[in-house]
């Protein structure tokens, strides 16, 4: 009976890490044709490909700070490289205002590790036992974000930042929480959301016209 059990449990977890990992390349690129009305997981590999497919300068040049949060993420995804197609990998570049922050938010599809190019930051994740794991980190250092944990980056210094980002999915994927909760269509309804922070409607309604996006 015991070996029965054993033989049983290594059997499922041969099976569990098979379809938890992403299946081995077939071909040696797939580039995305990010023009085809096929939706899978992932995107249909178009034919002709070129080096532009697996080119790009987006993260070259600062993002513009200059808004409510003072702060700009600027994605290298599938989206904008399609030679990343079924290569599990991407990139972003976030710059800061002095003050600016990155909200707290969450990457569903990928772990996160942060390259400081320039600047200072308070960088944090929250584990789901709600324990804060937060350090500053300057310029030439690293730090790390797990997968699906809440976390935050924010510039508390007199001086621009700016970090490069790199994750194991070719599209991550970003729930910015503020947003998700108060600025969803159709919306949370209020009492959701006001026993849920145990605030007033009032509060609530306050909270969602400010993150409506503007029209």
């Amino acid at each position: 009976m015991a070996a029965t059990v054993a033989l049983f449990v290594m059997a499922f977890g041969i099976v569990l890490s098979s379809v938890a990992a992403d299946p081995d390349l077939l071909q040696d690129v797939c580039v995305a044709d990010l023009t085809s009305g096929i939706k899978i997981n992932g995107f249909v590999c178009k034919e002709n490909i070129t080096a532009e497919d697996f080119y790009s300068n987006v993260l070259a040049k600062p993002g513009l700070t200059n808004n409510t949060l003072g702060s700009l993420v600027t994605g290298a995804n599938v989206q904008k490289i399609p030679g990343l197609n079924t290569l599990g990998v991407s990139m972003s570049r976030i710059d800061y205002a002095p003050g600016g922050l990155n909200p707290p938010h969450t990457h569903p599809r990928a772990t996160e590790m942060v390259f400081v190019l320039e600047g200072q930051l308070d960088v944090g994740f929250i584990t789901t036992g709600n324990v804060l794991i937060s350090k500053t980190i300057s310029k030439g250092e690293i730090f790390v974000f797990p997968r699906g944990l809440v976390h935050f980056q924010q510039n508390n210094g007199k001086y621009p930042a700016a970090v490069i980002a790199a994750f194991n999915s070719q599209l991550p994927g970003t729930q910015a929480i503020a947003a998700t909760l108060f600025a969803a269509t159709p919306p949370v309804p209020d009492h959701v959301l006001t026993k849920a922070f145990q605030v007033g409607t009032k509060e609530v309604q306050k909270i969602k016209s400010r993150l409506a996006p503007k029209k």
